[in-house]
C-alpha cells in the first residue's frame, strides 16, 4: 500500500493482507540499498497470523518516493512520521542492518511509538570499507557486487537456497540495482551513537546474528548486546543477509519474541 509521508508517496509491504491498524503491528525496516522484499517470508508469517505488517522502502528506494535520507538520525526521525502517517501507536521495529540502526534513532527519539526491537545482522555501529564507499559513489554496479559478495555466507555462494528456485544472490542484485546504495553507507560509516543509545532504551530487545557475517561480525554484536541488555541468538552456518539467506530461522526469532510480549499484553 501507499502512505503520504512528508508529501511523498510511500511503499509499505503488507505482507499480502490489507492493513488493520487495530491489530498488533510488526515494522520491518530494510538494510542499506535493499527494499520490502528483503522481508518476503517474515512479513508475510505475520500478517496471516493475527498481525498487522508494515515494510516501508525507505525515501528514494524501489516504490517510494522522495530523495534518500542522508543521515541514520534522519531516517529515525522519518521512521517516527511514518509510524504517524499509518495511524499507529505503537509498533514491534524490526531493523536487518542499516535499518536497525534507523530503529536505534527511532527508540531515541520517539520511544512512546515502541513496543519492542529486534536487529538481525547487525550491531551499534557499522563501519564502512572506504573501498565499498568509492565504489558505491562511481561504480555502483561493482559496489553492490562486492557488498553482496562479502554479505552472504558460504552456502549461498554455492547457490544454496532456503526458498526452492530463488537464489538468494541474484534476489539481492536485482533490488540493489536501482536503489541509492552510496547514501545509504555513508550513513552507516557515520553514525556514532549507538552505544549512547542503548544505554537510554527500556525495550523488550533482542539481536539476531549470523556466525559467518563479515560485515558486522557476531563480536561486534555481542558486545552491542550487552549494552543493550538485549536478549541475543547466534545463527550458524549464514551470513549478514540473514532475512534472505536464512528466512526461517530469522522469523522463527521474531515470532518468540514478539508472540510472546502480544500474550503477556
Amino acid at each position: 500500500m501507499y502512505i503520504e509521508v512528508r508529501g511523498h508517496k510511500t511503499y509499505a509491504a503488507t505482507g499480502g493482507k490489507e492493513f488493520d491498524s487495530s491489530l498488533p503491528v510488526v515494522m520491518f525496516v530494510h538494510g542499506s540499498g535493499l527494499d520490502h522484499r528483503s522481508w518476503a517470508l517474515q512479513t508475510r508469517w505475520f500478517a496471516y497470523n493475527g498481525y498487522a505488517v508494515l515494510a516501508p522502502d525507505l525515501p528514494g528506494h524501489s516504490l517510494s518516493e522522495g530523495k534518500p535520507l542522508e543521515s541514520i538520525e534522519e531516517m529515525g526521525a522519518w521512521l517516527a512520521d511514518f509510524i504517524r502517517a499509518a495511524g499507529v501507536t505503537g509498533v514491534h521495529a524490526v531493523g536487518h542492518s542499516q535499518g536497525f540502526l534507523d530503529v536505534l534513532e527511532l527508540a531515541r527519539q520517539a520511544p512512546e511509538l515502541l513496543k519492542s526491537i529486534t536487529g538481525i545482522g547487525t550491531a551499534g555501529a557499522i563501519p564502512v570499507n572506504p573501498a565499498l564507499i568509492d565504489a558505491a559513489k562511481n561504480r555502483a554496479g561493482d559496489a553492490a557486487e562486492m557488498l553482496l559478495m562479502w554479505g552472504f555466507g558460504p552456502d549461498a555462494q554455492y547457490g544454496i537456497s532456503a526458498v526452492p528456485g530463488m537464489q538468494p544472490i541474484a534476489i539481492g542484485r536485482q533490488i540493489m540495482a536501482s536503489n541509492p546504495l552510496y547514501e545509504d553507507l555513508v550513513a552507516c560509516a557515520n553514525y556514532e551513537n549507538g552505544s549512547q543509545v542503548a544505554k537510554s532504551i527500556r525495550l523488550p530487545s533482542q539481536l539476531v546474528l549470523a556466525r559467518k557475517d563479515r560485515l558486522t561480525p557476531v563480536k561486534a554484536g555481542m558486545a552491542f548486546a550487552e549494552e543493550l541488555n538485549a536478549r541475543v541468538t547466534i545463527i550458524e552456518r549464514y551470513g549478514h543477509m540473514l532475512p534472505i539467506e536464512a528466512p526461517r530461522q530469522t522469523l522463527q526469532k521474531l515470532r518468540e519474541l514478539i508472540s510472546s510480549l502480544e500474550q503477556a499484553a
